[in-house]
């Protein structure tokens, strides 16, 4: 493998981005949980998870590179986010698959090759990987809708009063994330737990609580004030909460609506149990 500032070289894989597929950290656009995304990819879920280098080939193809060095790659994704340049080069011995596309919307290109495009597919190729259309609303789009809640926390809780925080419904569109001021002009004044599918979410992140759920399903990462940011994704559904603070939920039958859930008397209670059973980064 090379970086992209590299020659040439017709057996080179120009390293682009990498994530990780691990219980604790995983595209979610993949899955609710480990098992599910390491499936889409055709990998057995290993405790240990795996590395996934994103690149191109000398002709421009777009690969995904699966290795079981999963050190190395979390070595390199801090290093890029720290903003030091990094070579990632993994072994050949550590490569597991070679997979053709991208599962992730990549938004950079290797200099001297052609434009980013899917591989001419062979006799028994798989489907190329691609990442999910942002114009439709499913499951990926539900995941990733709530990726970016997680990430922009902050900014979405603003838009949320104690009025709405501790006892009414509030939506949001999340159509255009980049555009937080975008809410609803009156919030319902109906109790959250009036809604449908977010009595149905709760539940069954009560559940987990009593049933272990599949590895990945409740995440729990660092947050500010010693708090920790939950994520907890079921079928239909995904939550985001702070555990000294309130929920999001996002449903696959809302469209771009987030629903936020007050902290009310026993939200608290749940966030905290889901915590004790949620696996963390390493």
């Amino acid at each position: 493998m090379a970086g992209t500032d590299d020659a040439i070289d017709e057996d080179a894989l120009y390293v682009l981005t990498a994530v990780l597929l691990t219980p604790a950290q995983f595209p979610s656009v993949l899955g609710d949980d480990f098992p599910a995304a390491c499936a889409v990819l055709g990998l057995e879920p290993y405790a240990d998870g795996y590395g996934l280098v994103l690149g191109q080939d000398s002709e421009g193809a777009r690969w995904t590179v699966v290795v079981d060095d999963v050190s190395l790659v979390a070595v390199a994704i801090a290093s890029w986010d720290c903003g030091m340049e990094y070579d990632l080069s993994p072994g050949e011995r550590t490569v597991v698959v070679a997979l053709p596309g991208w599962p992730l919307a990549v938004a950079v290109a290797a200099p001297g090759v052609p434009a980013p495009h899917d591989p001419a597919p062979e006799e028994g190729d798989r489907p190329p990987l691609a990442p999910p259309d942002t114009d439709s609303w499913g499951p990926a789009q539900r995941r990733l809708g709530a990726d970016e809640v997680a990430l922009q926390w902050a900014e979405w809780r603003q838009q949320i009063g104690d009025d709405e925080a501790f006892g009414r419904q509030h939506t949001s569109d999340v159509s255009d994330t980049s555009d937080t001021s975008k809410t609803s002009d009156a919030p319902a004044s109906e109790p959250k737990e009036t809604h449908e599918g977010v009595r149905r979410a709760l539940k069954e992140a009560h559940a987990y609580v009593e049933s272990a759920p599949p590895a990945g399903r409740v995440r729990s990462s660092f947050a500010p004030g010693g708090a920790r940011t939950l994520r907890a994704d079921g079928p239909g559904w995904s939550m985001v909460a702070r555990t000294d603070d309130i929920a999001f939920v996002l449903l696959d039958e809302e469209p771009r609506e987030v629903l936020p859930v007050g902290r009310g008397l026993q939200l608290p209670g749940l966030l905290e149990s889901l915590d004790k059973i949620a696996v963390r980064p390493a």
